[in-house]
């Protein structure tokens, strides 16, 4: 009897402490599972424009209690930068924001996070559909295209020969600006020729270099697209030199800091851009939103943003801005 008892009662403690060992396991992993990890990955760092939407980013993490970890390739590299997400994809973060360098070199690396269960976001540029839950996109493609065909119209009086500079010819989101460029002069200014375009590898001396050709290659150039943060300073500082600046327009996208000098000496009118602090602070909130709750609604809630269209898995941030010589010094990205 007291041995059955003894026995009975060594049993009972020892299913008590691992029930307690269990309890405190299920409580630590409770812990950890309610401090999201989100991976925010640009097409490379250290450029102004991936700074701003750094600062938004962290702004936005703060907000939500998540942990944000930014990272990327120093070069705009696609191999590297499937090589940096699968380090994340073996952390097992929440949720993955990227912005491909090639929509379709990243998307087997992406697809792989998303069979871990890891939600997938892409935003600046967007990858093979299948390859991400969302898409964070800073405006429309047709808006950016109107946009600048409609500037460069403006300035060179409707017609001439005007020249394109990209930063890498694989890069969806400027791919697609491009056919959208197309179809505008197409549809509104058919005396406006696109003679080529070239690629600049997201390189300010490389955009200078080549925007030096463009103009000897074709003497009667009236306008240089520059549609990259990195080539448009790059195609300004052609054209300063040259001492061409009011007969070559210089149109593109590029945060304001960088182009504020030439904006103030005539070189450049007008610069058009989105907010990049303004997407980073987005994607957070999309990716937080869609760690959490599996989807996103037809609305979402952003912060300071207040509520933002989804449709069809693509987030929209809005218009693009214009900046010039009587706003931009307002703004500080």
């Amino acid at each position: 009897m007291i041995g059955a008892l003894s026995r009975s009662q060594i049993l009972r403690c020892v299913a008590a402490i691992a029930g307690f060992i269990l309890t405190g396991c299920v409580a630590s992993e409770t812990e950890d599972a309610g401090v999201l990890r989100i991976g925010m990955m640009p097409k490379l760092v250290g450029i102004d424009y991936f700074n701003a939407s750094e600062k938004g980013a962290r702004e936005a993490a703060a907000e939500l209690g998540v942990e944000l970890v930014w990272d990327g390739p120093i070069t705009a590299d696609v191999t590297r930068q499937a090589q940096m997400l699968d380090s994340w994809i073996a952390q097992r973060l929440d949720a993955i924001c990227v912005s491909p360098n090639d929509p379709h070199a990243l998307a087997p690396t992406l697809r792989r996070a998303r069979e871990r269960g890891i939600r997938v976001l892409t935003w600046d540029s967007d990858s093979d559909a299948d390859s991400r839950d969302a898409f964070v996109n800073q405006a429309t493609y047709e808006g950016v295209g109107t946009a600048l065909v409609d500037e460069m119209a403006r300035q060179i009086g409707r017609a001439g020969e005007v020249a394109i500079i990209t930063g890498s010819l694989t890069a969806a989101n400027q791919n697609l600006w491009m056919e959208a460029m197309r179809a505008r002069v197409l549809e509104a200014w058919p005396e406006m020729d696109i003679v080529t375009v070239r690629p600049s590898q997201e390189d300010q001396q490389l955009a200078f270099q080549v925007s030096q050709d463009l103009m000897k290659a074709h003497p009667g150039l009236r306008g240089l697209f520059a549609i990259t943060s990195v080539a448009f300073p790059g195609a300004a500082e052609a054209v300063r030199q040259s001492g061409r600046a009011g007969e070559i327009a210089v149109v593109g996208l590029a945060t304001p800091n960088g182009m504020k000098s030439y904006v103030h000496d005539g070189t450049v009118e007008t610069v058009l851009l989105w907010n990049p602090v303004d997407l980073g602070y987005l994607t957070v909130h999309a990716a937080a939103t869609l760690a959490k709750k599996g989807v996103l609604a037809q609305q979402l809630a952003a912060g300071r943003l207040g509520e933002v269209r989804v449709r069809e898995g693509e987030v929209l941030l809005g218009p693009p801005m214009r900046f010039t010589a009587q706003n931009i010094d307002e703004f500080d990205f």
